[in-house]
């Protein structure tokens, strides 16, 4: 079969590798239909990730058809449609069991192109697949449950529901791609007065507003912070998320927040970032981070699969397979390119 291989910081090449096989009774094989490129993977790229060492199937999103299962698997079958989880979960151990699956310590976690071979090629292994794919909804598209891999259930979980936004909240999300819109769309179930979209990237901006944003700040040339205090008489917003990985959006996020307020950190850092305790300590501020537990997942599959949700609306390109190198270029230059998600089809 064909895959995207890591061979080491800023290398990668879309190649013939050996197909995957059953290991464990509880692996299914799944025929990659759709598959996307995340942030994650161009983090991986720069080396970011030590962990993912070379020769490694990147890509950890993907709606396919399940071909082959182990023994023991009972709840897919041959045949099914399903979403591959960016997160496995063995469904046994203490964190999995508190529904905390991003944690499993038996075995699961964010393994796929990340620790073992992932969905960035025409066949994928899934461990544990009774509790790492869904079922796909009947009518509903590829691509729009593939919104559902990663990027809805890390914004909504990590972002929202980790920044305990409530009604009339005043929310700032520092990043505009895409998991700072996927923070937006799902900020909207708990309706917020204002969600600010704060971003260097005017297109991105734009795109903030199809997503939810009511207010938008290109902070290379305007002062987020005094918009926003602006916006709330002085105190700065009730919720910052940070969507980006930079030591200064994470600032940025600090400084947005009022004092009690909460900052839910989503960004993959590579780098050293700065907590000002010298004048966040008197102010009550939380801060949270998180890997995505995808307990959200089947939630977000009913809102999609009822139509409550517009997941489309993420994907701004399409591509074959055959064109990953192609995919990767658009969706890394992003700024130039427009690029939300790419969708790769077989």
């Amino acid at each position: 079969m064909k895959a995207l291989v890591y061979e080491g910081p800023g290398s990668k090449s879309w190649k013939d590798v050996p197909d995957p096989v059953i290991q464990d009774d509880s692996d299914a094989i799944v025929r990659v239909d759709a598959t996307t490129i995340c942030g994650t993977d161009l983090h991986i790229l720069k080396g970011d990730v030590p962990e993912t060492g070379s020769g490694r199937i990147l890509g950890h999103e993907a709606v396919g058809t399940v071909t082959k299962i182990g023994s023991g698997v009972k709840s897919v079958a041959v045949g099914d449609r399903v979403l591959v989880s960016c997160i496995s979960a063995c469904g046994r151990c203490r964190f999995c069991r508190d529904g905390r699956y991003g944690q499993c310590l038996g075995g699961g976690g964010w393994i796929l192109g990340h620790l073992i071979d992932g969905t960035q090629a025409e066949l994928v292994r899934v461990p544990f697949a009774d509790t790492s794919t869904y079922r796909v909804p009947d009518g509903a598209s590829d691509e729009e449950v593939l919104m559902l891999a990663d990027i809805m259930p890390t914004a909504y979980e990590v972002g929202v529901l980790n920044g305990k936004i409530q009604p009339g909240d005043t929310v700032a999300i520092v990043g505009a791609g895409p998991i700072g819109l996927a923070a937006m769309l799902s900020a909207k179930f708990f309706s917020p007065s204002h969600i600010v979209a704060i971003d260097l990237a005017d297109a991105r901006l734009e795109a903030a507003k199809q997503f939810g944003a009511d207010v938008t700040v290109n902070n290379g040339r305007e002062d987020a912070v005094a918009v926003v205090r602006a916006l709330t008489d002085g105190l700065g917003a009730d919720v910052s998320i940070e969507a980006v990985g930079v030591p200064e959006s994470f600032e940025l996020c600090t400084e947005l927040v009022r004092p009690g307020g909460h900052v839910a950190n989503i960004g993959v850092h590579g780098h050293p970032a700065t907590l000002h305790l010298e004048s966040l300590w008197t102010r009550d501020v939380t801060v949270t981070t998180g890997l995505v537990d995808t307990y959200s997942t089947p939630t977000l599959l009913r809102l999609v699969g009822s139509h409550q949700v517009d997941a489309k609306q993420f994907v701004s390109h399409h591509f074959p397979m055959s064109q990953m190198l192609e995919a990767y270029d658009v969706f890394a230059r992003a700024s130039d390119t427009g690029a939300l998600k790419v969708v790769l089809t077989r």
